[in-house]
């Protein structure tokens, strides 16, 4: 690749980095002044993240605007790490996800999910992340990675006023008129864990917000004790619950992963031009010096 060329190349990318750093940067401030906790949380990471994108992006302009060798340099080591890091996440994220899958309940459109189908590594990875999210203030690093966390009652209260949104659960009468209605949805992960008894309880169902527990369950689960009809209590305490939001986090996790597939792929070929323009800034140095 030419010296003209590569040069043009990363100007032009890393000045629209920097719009978009800048983009993130201004998104990181509204977050600060949301009234939701759970966005608010995540100022000091987006903030973070735009202006280490900003930063990079700098140097790789001005390296490539002055052909600097020096610049081009350290903006190839950051990059580079960048992609170690993209590369590796991706990895992680696809072996831990691997489990829950999930399993049909006859005469139901969705699945069912249970705690124990995860992997212990995957819900250790949740909990630091949903917790990161969830809390406002500052724990204790070995509570939020240890596996027996996820059944702490202070940490889940913390963790599923993020996740788990009482509405979900309140509109699902509105959504589904009647009980032919409500058995044909495809749920979510959460509605299906936190709005409803598990299946293997076998209470009757009413309607989309109300169970008959005058029967006698069917199982021992500790689910089937736990659920109430009460829109404030519902399941938002049980296993299949938590299990729940565990799969939603599998698959905002998958879709991650996939995007950093795109990402690595299309910062490779940054990096390779950057390469180029690395290599022709110094032959150019060399050329101007005999």
């Amino acid at each position: 690749m030419g010296i003209g060329t590569s040069n043009f190349v990363i100007r032009w990318i890393n000045f629209a980095t920097m719009l978009l750093a800048i983009a993130v940067i201004i998104f990181g401030v509204w977050m600060s002044t949301h009234h939701d906790g759970c966005r608010r949380s995540l100022t000091l990471p987006v903030l973070g993240l735009g202006a280490f994108v900003f930063v990079i992006s700098i140097i790789g302009f001005l390296g490539a605007l002055k052909k600097s060798s020096i610049l081009l340099w350290l903006y190839l080591i950051l990059l580079l790490i960048i992609l170690i890091a993209i590369l590796v996440f991706t990895v992680l994220a696809f072996i831990v996800t691997n489990n829950g899958s999930g399993h049909k309940v006859s005469g139901l459109k969705y699945k069912e999910y249970q705690l124990q189908e995860y992997s212990s590594l995957f819900l250790k990875e949740v909990l630091a992340f949903a917790l990161k999210i969830a809390l406002m203030e500052m724990l204790e690093p070995n509570n939020i990675f240890l596996y027996s966390q996820l059944n702490n009652t202070n940490n889940w209260k913390r963790l599923k006023s993020c996740l788990v949104k009482s509405e979900d659960c309140n509109t699902l009468s509105r959504k589904y008129k009647n009980l032919k209605q409500y058995k044909l949805a495809k749920l979510t992960p959460i509605e299906a864990g936190c709005c409803r008894p598990p299946s293997e309880c076998g209470y009757p169902a009413v309607n989309a917000s109300y169970y008959d527990l005058s029967f006698h369950p069917i199982s021992t689960s500790k689910d089937c004790k736990l659920y109430k009809n009460s829109r404030a209590i519902k399941c938002y305490d049980c296993d299949s619950c938590k299990a729940g939001v565990a799969q939603y986090m599998k698959t905002e996790w998958r879709v991650v992963a996939i995007f950093n597939v795109v990402l690595f792929v299309v910062l490779s070929m940054v990096y390779f031009v950057g390469c180029c323009a690395r290599r022709n800034a110094a032959t150019a140095r060399i050329r101007s010096k005999s």
